[in-house]
């Protein structure tokens, strides 16, 4: 996958996760837990473009890192949303797959990197 596939598939999973939040019902948890949510799966996208600009292997592992922490974050909210709002829970599940698809990217991806960098340095 290229760097360019991934930047739009992690801007789709922010839009995916605005237009889910809309459609939940308004209450304080679901407030709460979707503001936190809207933070940082955003961050996915934005930290996964200043990984792309990164000046060294070692900055673009340091920029995947964040990325893999946003998701898993992304994911424990939407996990706290689906026990709050059951009758959303497949719209939110299909969210939480796309997430742990983009995790499993993310980090296969800083598991090579890292492989590489050490047979570089040997």
């Amino acid at each position: 996958m290229n760097s360019e596939i991934l930047k739009q598939r992690t801007k789709a999973y922010s839009v995916s996760i605005g237009q889910l939040i809309i459609n939940l019902p308004y209450n304080i948890i679901n407030k709460n837990y979707s503001n936190q949510l809207v933070r940082c799966s955003s961050s996915v996208g934005a930290n996964y473009r200043a990984a792309c600009r990164a000046k060294s292997t070692a900055d673009f592992i340091n920029k995947l890192k964040i990325v893999e922490e946003e998701l898993d974050e992304s994911m424990f909210f939407l996990e706290l949303l689906a026990e709050f709002n059951p009758e959303k829970k497949d719209l939110i599940l299909r969210n939480w797959k796309e997430g742990n698809e983009l995790l499993s990217i993310v980090v296969a991806s800083i598991i090579t990197l890292r492989r590489n960098d050490q047979n570089r340095k040997s």
